[in-house]
């Protein structure tokens, strides 16, 4: 059974009235793990400056630890590198992303997949919290705002990762959906304006609807209880063919409601619940150290950055992963070497290099 809730922020992380509800959603796990994604800003110069702002919001505000996950760019990541990046987010209680483009990270997100580990994290009665830019992605399709609104590209949708189409809802998001910031023109719907909303959504197909969430609101799709649920200043809005549901603070709203009001259509299943590597028996791990096997060379990779792990002691395994070390010094990724030969190390495993080849062996306590 799916227990986690997806979080819909209208505005941004720091937005009044989000510092309660961030706190409430990571009060379901107190000792759980909460990781910051940056990949919606992964193009911009300050990455760094903006993480850590982050990072200090959670501590100061919160009293949580954030652990930044970096993904900037699927193109530029090694396969090891985008298996870790999606190890940390299936592993973890509590996914905040937020500010940046939506048609960025939906470039980098898309191929990496990312849709199944999010999945991931709700089977295991996790958090999803996005706000702004990343709750854009998260629809059938993506409204790819900057080029709209600053470029001037017709109005036009780009496919989302659809994670809203695996709980049988089938609709698009539009945050800042009471935006006033141009005074005296419409810069509601996340700066569309009401003219270009309603041509993107007259090339939706029939069954997909539209979801806004107004500024200083989230919305909070209780998967276990299928209900939404609105907390904070504004509104959140159910659109179809003219017809508007307006969800409010007063009460839960069913899932089963908003549903009704577009064809129906089969939704597909969370990805199914499989175990973390960290817990599988000594067998089962051996099965996933087969040739090429990415996940269980990224979770050795893992453990230089203080990650746990057991059964690395996998004679096939530790074969694997010299053999990915052996490339790397042949094409002269030295760092990546290096953090394959400590990840051995601190597994336990002691390496001899010399001129006829590496040997290693268990060490001993």
């Amino acid at each position: 059974m799916h227990t986690g809730v997806i979080a819909l922020l209208g505005s941004g992380e720091t937005a009044p009235g989000m510092t309660k509800v961030h706190r409430a959603l990571l009060a379901r796990n107190p000792s759980g793990v909460a990781i910051n994604l940056d990949t919606p800003y992964g193009f911009q110069e300050n990455v760094p400056q903006m993480t850590q702002k982050l990072v200090d919001y959670f501590d100061v505000s919160l009293h949580r630890p954030l652990q930044p996950v970096s993904f900037r760019n699927f193109d530029a990541a090694s396969p090891i590198e985008r298996t870790i990046a999606k190890q940390r987010v299936r592993e973890a209680d509590y996914v905040f992303s937020g500010p940046g483009s939506p048609t960025y990270a939906l470039k980098q997100w898309g191929p990496l997949n990312l849709i199944d580990d999010l999945a991931e994290v709700l089977d295991h009665d996790g958090v999803l919290c996005f706000s702004s830019a990343a709750t854009l992605t998260l629809g059938a399709f993506t409204a790819p705002i900057y080029e709209i609104y600053k470029v001037g590209d017709d109005p036009h949708w780009l496919e989302g990762l659809n994670l809203t189409g695996r709980i049988g809802l089938d609709c698009v998001i539009i945050p800042h959906f009471d935006n006033h910031e141009g005074s005296n023109y419409d810069t509601r719907f996340c700066y569309l304006g009401e003219r270009r909303l309603e041509l993107l959504e007259a090339q939706l197909p029939d069954a997909v609807a539209t979801l806004g969430v107004d500024e200083h609101t989230a919305l909070l799709l209780d998967l276990v209880n299928d209900e939404a649920r609105v907390v904070g200043r504004g509104n959140a809005y159910w659109r179809h063919h003219g017809t508007v549901v307006t969800l409010s603070p007063s009460a839960p709203t069913p899932l089963a409601t908003l549903r009704s009001f577009v064809p129906s259509r089969s939704s597909e299943p969370l990805s199914k619940n499989l175990p973390s590597s960290d817990s599988l028996p000594f067998d089962d791990l051996v099965a996933l150290a087969g040739s090429g096997s990415t996940e269980a060379i990224a979770r050795l990779a893992r453990l230089a950055e203080g990650a746990s792990s057991n059964g690395v002691d996998v004679a096939q395994l530790i074969a694997n992963v010299l053999a990915t070390r052996d490339v790397a010094r042949t094409t002269k990724q030295f760092e990546l070497a290096d953090r394959l030969r400590d990840a051995l190390t601190s597994a336990g495993v002691v390496i001899a290099d010399a001129p006829s080849g590496t040997s290693w062996v268990i060490a001993t306590s």
